[in-house]
């Protein structure tokens, strides 16, 4: 398996990749519009055989802390063709998708994923309860990239408008 940074000539076949497996538009709509904004800043895929089996996505998200601006960024969505899933290949995109947007000096990632998969790879829950969001639980979670760069007693997060949520 190859993890690599998605080509134009991936967009496609990330965006069928990504109606099989949330069974729907919303994830291919997203990323199609956080494209066209020119909000992306790592999108990578996985590759098996020439074939795409996985794609992550990471894009700007506006956050501060204390009336300090943050870096941060959403990592929205992740995908894996459904036949090939709890196999490993979420897990190496995550991992290099995290190391992508490190490398790209971004202060932190918020993700709204399941709270059994991310914690895994540092994400908390009780980091992400200090922003303000349209989340919250312990679906919610925040990780530093930067040590202490979600220190602070309140914060917010702000989804682009390509998600389509009141913020």
């Amino acid at each position: 398996m190859l993890i690599r940074e998605e080509l134009p000539t991936d967009i496609d076949a990330t965006a069928e990749l990504n109606r099989a497996a949330f069974s729907g538009d919303y994830e291919a709509d997203l990323i199609a519009r956080l494209r066209a904004d020119g909000l992306v800043i790592a999108s990578l895929v996985a590759q098996v055989r020439a074939k795409i089996v996985g794609h992550i996505l990471f894009s700007m998200l506006p956050a501060e802390m204390d009336v300090r601006t943050i870096r941060a960024a959403a990592l929205a969505p992740m995908a894996v063709q459904p036949d090939l899933q709890n196999q490993g290949i979420g897990s190496k995109l995550v991992e290099e998708g995290l190391k992508a947007v490190r490398e790209r000096s971004f202060d932190g990632v918020i993700v709204l994923g399941h709270p059994a998969y991310y914690p895994r790879f540092g994400f908390s829950a009780d980091l992400a309860r200090r922003l303000a969001a349209p989340f919250s639980g312990e679906a919610f979670m925040a990780l530093e990239l930067m040590p202490g760069a979600l220190d602070g007693s309140r914060g917010s997060v702000s989804y682009p408008a390509a998600f389509g949520l009141e913020t």
